[in-house]
């Protein structure tokens, strides 16, 4: 009659590599990294639409002319735009590259080491933009009485209110952003042999 107990040769094993991870935890986390690259396209679209459609123009009595406010006569707000829509064509990339990886799992580490890496770059991109934007915006909504800056927000409200809708999304995808660096170490993680 056979044994079923595991031998207690401390030899035993000693040169097998370690298991793989489970793959229900490899395909949950590949499910979530998907979700949240969508998710990423879906804010840095919605982001990039709102301040684009922001024109407002309005006559101005002290000036005795109509005045526009475009996204375009702010270098911040066209650099806002411009990283927002890297973000977003950064985000489609990854997507397709993440269904790739659940298709091929034997690809998974490499993958995991380089969205680690572009994901803290695109991260540094758009938190900076989002920053560089609300800059100008408070700007725009308080001004500076020292330098002489008028707060515009009391003309423009409805490009005021499409930039501070444009930030807020901007600032969802910088958290999300944030769960994709913190997904792909620890996957990264789960994968160093004990």
């Amino acid at each position: 009659m056979a044994s079923t107990d595991k031998p207690t040769d401390p030899e035993y094993n000693k040169g097998a590599p370690p298991p793989p991870p489970p793959p229900s935890a490899t395909v949950n986390c590949s499910v979530l990294a998907v979700t949240l690259r969508v998710l990423l396209f879906a804010a840095a679209l919605t982001a990039v639409v709102v301040v684009v459609t922001s024109d407002q123009t309005k006559f101005i009595v002290q000036l005795g002319s109509y005045r526009e406010a475009k996204f375009k006569h702010s270098p911040a707000l066209v650099y806002f735009v411009v990283a927002l829509s890297v973000a977003g064509l950064y985000s489609i990339i990854t997507t397709l590259a993440s269904l790739s990886v659940m298709w091929k799992p034997n690809l998974s580490t490499k993958f995991l080491l380089h969205f680690a890496f572009w994901d803290v770059l695109i991260l540094g991109l758009v938190a900076s933009a989002t920053g560089t934007a609300g800059g100008v915006a408070y700007v725009g909504l308080k001004g500076n009485k020292h330098v002489g800056w008028v707060k515009i927000c009391n003309n423009y409200d409805k490009f005021c209110h499409h930039l501070a809708g444009s930030l807020a999304v901007s600032l969802f995808a910088s958290c999300v952003l944030v769960l994709l660096v913190w997904l792909s170490v620890y996957s990264l993680h789960g994968r160093i042999p004990k």
